[in-house]
Formats: structure tokens, C-alpha cells, sequence
């Protein structure tokens, strides 16, 4: 029973509580989440500058001709 005047913290705290406490424990998890953070990075930047180059952006110099394009594209198939 809790007394008057005292109520339970918001969720989003108690949640934000347990994680704060969680990651302070940790040892070996640190350099795992470190390793997950680098392969992310890995993924969503590098991955994207190699494999996928604006080709709008190249292939034509203002919007009006790049939305025109894509319009054509859609179109078309």
C-alpha cells in the first residue's frame, strides 16, 4: 500500500529507471553495444555511400527536372 501523497513514477521513468541502472552494471556488454553502434554505422552510412549514389542528384541539376523524371518513371512501368 503506498501512503498519501507518494504516487508511482510516469512509466516512461520507471523504464528509462531500469535501463539507467542496467547499462551502469554492465561490463562486457559495454563493448557489445559498442560493436552493435560501429556495425550500424557501418551499415547505414558507408553501405549507403558505396551502394546507392544519388542519381537524380547527378543526372540532373534542378527539382523540377529530377520530380519530372521520377513522374516519368512511374508512368512508364
Amino acid at each position: 500500500m503506498r501512503e498519501q501523497g507518494t504516487e508511482a513514477p510516469n512509466l516512461l521513468v520507471r523504464i528509462y529507471r531500469f535501463y539507467r541502472d542496467g547499462f551502469r552494471s554492465m561490463t562486457v556488454g559495454r563493448y557489445l553495444w559498442a560493436l552493435i553502434l560501429v556495425k550500424l554505422f557501418i551499415l547505414f552510412f558507408v553501405f549507403k555511400l558505396i551502394f546507392f549514389p544519388d542519381i537524380l542528384k547527378r543526372d540532373y541539376s534542378t527539382d523540377e527536372e529530377r520530380a519530372d523524371a521520377v513522374r516519368k518513371s512511374l508512368i512508364s512501368k
